[in-house]
């Protein structure tokens, strides 16, 4: 039996937890909200904050932990790279993950690095970012440097809006600095999906469509669909830039969540990688559509399993994840689907209860629940989810 810490609790973070519980593992979990359902599956849970790396790394020394994983959790991904540095246990870099987790430090790589990279910048002071935004125009990004799911960020279309959207994003930055970066003008969807690495190599990829409901938050997803609409070439080109940079910053071995637009001439332009696994059902999704298991590879990956040096596949089928989300503010009613959305689904997880006060769609902190679907096309796949409402609608009062 390995003992196995876990750097969080939450509903989207129990699958890793039931697999390591499955394989026989000593499961501990640990952040600040006990009342987080992963706690109540675990051995031992701990109160301490997933970003406090001392605390925790106090915490896997006492423990005299095998492996630890920061599941769907950019916050803490640093941690989980610290904590296993410190003791010499499987992961990457700490430095490394601080890059990728940190937009202002790797938005300096991309540039560095020479990828390609909007016109950016970052600032704790206001007046300072204001002088900047004012040289880039709009439309434009302002953003936290360290948040995720959407929290924080503004597609700023209107000059006279900056200052609420700087102050937006400070409310949701630990470090109290904010990203104002030009747009880049994207064909298509953005990209959205997993990657695994196995001893320094891209072992799996597929990339995924992103589809937003514009009626809440026009860059927050609530659903990955696959396959891709790409052509094979620019997914080819995509997979080598990606690749490319990883290996540059030294990682080894784990899963990646890449978000990535291309524009008119086929460009790529890497948005954000998560040095962990992607949320909104990513690797769930990608189970079901290529057979890969992701999430049992990033357990296995932590405690120093031999895994396959390739575990690629192709995807079979139409697959979505769904983000059951409000559009409107209220108290929930109901969750309206039509009929063909109910034959279509193959999960559904509701985890808000009737009379509960619900907030319009604005990031992940307001998911009111997940599905998966499959679908008979692409064409019906594509159609649903950019038109939604007509199949998948929450109701309030």
């Amino acid at each position: 039996m390995k003992k196995i810490l876990f750097l969080g609790g939450a509903p989207t973070q129990i699958p890793p937890i039931k697999y390591a519980l499955e394989q026989g593992h000593h499961v501990i979990t640990l952040d600040y909200l006990p009342e987080n359902p992963g706690h109540k599956l675990a051995h031992k849970y701990y109160n301490v904050s997933t970003t406090d790396k001392d605390a925790v790394l106090e915490v896997a020394q006492a423990e005299k932990i095998d492996g630890i994983v920061a599941y769907a959790s950019d916050p803490a991904a640093p941690t989980a790279a610290y904590v296993a540095e410190k003791m010499g246990l499987p992961g990457n870099p700490y430095e490394a993950v601080e890059i990728l987790a940190r937009k202002d430090l790797f938005r300096d790589f991309l540039a560095k690095h020479n990828f390609n990279v909007p016109r950016s910048k970052s600032f704790y002071d206001e007046s300072e970012a204001k002088v900047w935004f004012d040289e880039i125009g709009v439309p434009a990004f302002v953003k936290p440097v360290d948040s995720s799911g959407s929290k924080g960020v503004t597609h700023l279309q209107n000059a006279a809006d900056f200052h609420a959207a700087f102050e937006h994003a400070l409310k949701f930055s630990r470090k109290k600095k904010v990203v104002v970066e030009e747009k880049i003008e994207r064909k298509g969807y953005q990209v959205d999906s997993d990657i695994f690495m196995a001893d320094g190599q891209l072992a799996f990829w597929a990339w995924g469509n992103q589809h937003q409901d514009q009626a809440c938050h026009p860059y927050a997803p609530v659903a990955i669909s696959y396959p891709s609409v790409l052509p094979d070439s620019v997914q080819e080109k995509a997979k080598d830039v990606v690749t490319s940079l990883l290996q540059l910053l030294g990682f080894r071995v784990g899963a990646f969540n890449v978000e990535f637009v291309v524009d008119a001439d086929d460009k790529v332009w890497i948005i954000e990688i998560g040095p962990r696994n992607g949320g909104n059902l990513i690797p769930q999704v990608l189970k079901y559509a290529t057979g890969v298991d992701m999430i049992a590879s990033t357990v296995d990956a932590a405690l120093g399993n031999t895994l396959p040096e390739t575990m690629q596949k192709t995807v079979v089928g139409c697959w979505s994840s769904v983000i059951v989300h409000s559009r409107d503010e209220g108290k929930f009613s109901e969750l309206w689907l039509s009929e063909r959305a109910k034959n279509y689904i193959v999960e559904e997880d509701v985890q808000v209860q009737p009379g509960k006060q619900v907030n319009v769609f604005s990031g992940s902190h307001d998911t009111l629940g997940t599905m998966i679907l499959k679908y008979p096309s692409q064409e019906t796949m594509l159609d649903m989810l950019d038109n939604m409402e007509r199949d998948i609608r929450v109701l309030v009062e």
